[in-house]
C-alpha cells in the first residue's frame, strides 16, 4: 500500500492550521461511411453505378479528457462542468502539469480550456494512502469549495476568506523562500469539511490522515502535500472556477490517472 500524504508546512506556518499537508483529449470518432466517394453526375447525391449508398452516419460520442482512465473519469461527479486536472511527471517526482477542462455541453464533452501550466506537488510525489507528514500529494477526485488568502480576492466566485492567517514565511524544501505563497489559496477537499475555511483544522478522517492540502501560488520547489501554481495562474483560476459548475481537481501520476 503506498502512503499518503499531508503538508507539514502549513503547520509549522500558519496559525488556526495545523498543517498544509497539505490531457490532451479523445480523438473523435470519425463517422461511418466512405469519405471521398465519388457523387454521381447530376449533384443529387444518389449512389450511381457501382457506387455503394453511404449508411447512416455514426452518432459522436462526447470527448473524454484523455489519459484519464475509466475509473478516474468514474470518480467525478456527473453534475461536474470544470475539471482541473493535474498529472504528476512520475509517482515519485514532485513536478506536475496542470489543464483546466469544462464541459459546458455534455453532449459534447470535455474541453481544453486553460493550460497547461507548470506546478508542483509533494516532494515525495503521490499516494494512494496519505498520511500525516508523509511529503506525498493524495492521488485522486476532490472537490474545490472555497478558498482565500492574504491578498484580496481577485474577483472570484469562490467563498472567499482574507486573513493575515495566511502569511507565510521561512524555507521550503529546497531552501527557497516561501513568503507569498498563500497570497491565495483554493482548499482541495481531502480530509476537510466542504464549504468552509481553508484554515479550519476539523479533519474528519483523523488527524493522522493529514489535511490542510491546498492549491496555492508556487515557491519554486516542492511541496508538503499541496499543488502549487505560478502566483498569476492561480489568480486565473480563482477567476475562472464557478461553485455553480461543481468544480473538481483531478490529480496523480500519470500512470494513477490512467486507471
Amino acid at each position: 500500500m503506498r502512503r499518503r500524504l499531508s503538508c507539514a508546512v502549513c503547520a509549522a506556518l500558519l496559525v488556526l492550521l495545523t498543517g498544509c499537508s497539505a490531457v490532451g483529449l479523445a480523438p473523435r470518432p470519425t463517422a461511418v461511411g466512405s469519405p471521398g466517394s465519388p457523387v454521381p453526375a447530376g449533384g443529387s447525391g444518389a449512389a450511381g453505378p457501382g457506387v455503394a449508398a453511404r449508411g447512416p452516419a455514426a452518432p459522436t460520442q462526447p470527448r473524454e479528457i484523455r489519459l484519464l482512465g475509466p475509473e478516474t473519469r468514474a470518480a467525478i461527479r456527473p453534475e461536474s462542468r470544470q475539471a482541473l486536472v493535474v498529472t504528476g511527471d512520475s509517482e515519485d517526482s514532485s513536478l506536475a502539469t496542470a489543464v483546466l477542462y469544462t464541459r459546458e455541453d455534455p453532449a459534447a464533452g470535455w474541453q481544453p480550456a486553460a493550460g497547461p501550466w507548470p506546478a508542483h506537488n509533494a516532494l515525495y510525489g503521490w499516494t494512494y494512502e496519505h498520511w500525516l507528514d508523509d511529503l506525498r500529494t493524495p492521488i485522486g477526485v476532490y472537490g474545490l469549495t472555497s478558498a482565500g488568502g492574504l491578498l484580496e480576492a481577485p474577483g472570484t466566485a469562490f467563498p472567499y476568506e482574507q486573513s493575515s492567517d495566511f502569511a507565510v514565511s521561512g524555507e521550503g524544501l529546497h531552501g527557497e523562500p516561501l513568503e507569498g505563497s498563500f497570497d491565495y489559496v483554493i482548499a482541495i477537499d481531502y480530509n476537510r469539511v466542504p464549504g468552509v475555511s481553508p484554515l479550519d483544522p476539523t479533519r474528519p478522517l483523523g488527524e493522522e490522515r493529514g489535511g490542510g492540502i491546498w492549491l496555492h501560488a508556487d515557491h519554486g520547489g516542492p511541496t508538503q502535500g499541496c499543488i502549487s501554481l505560478p502566483e498569476d495562474r492561480m489568480r486565473e483560476l480563482l477567476r475562472i472556477l464557478e461553485p455553480a459548475k461543481v468544480p473538481v481537481i483531478v490529480m496523480g501520476d500519470a500512470t494513477a490517472l490512467a486507471h
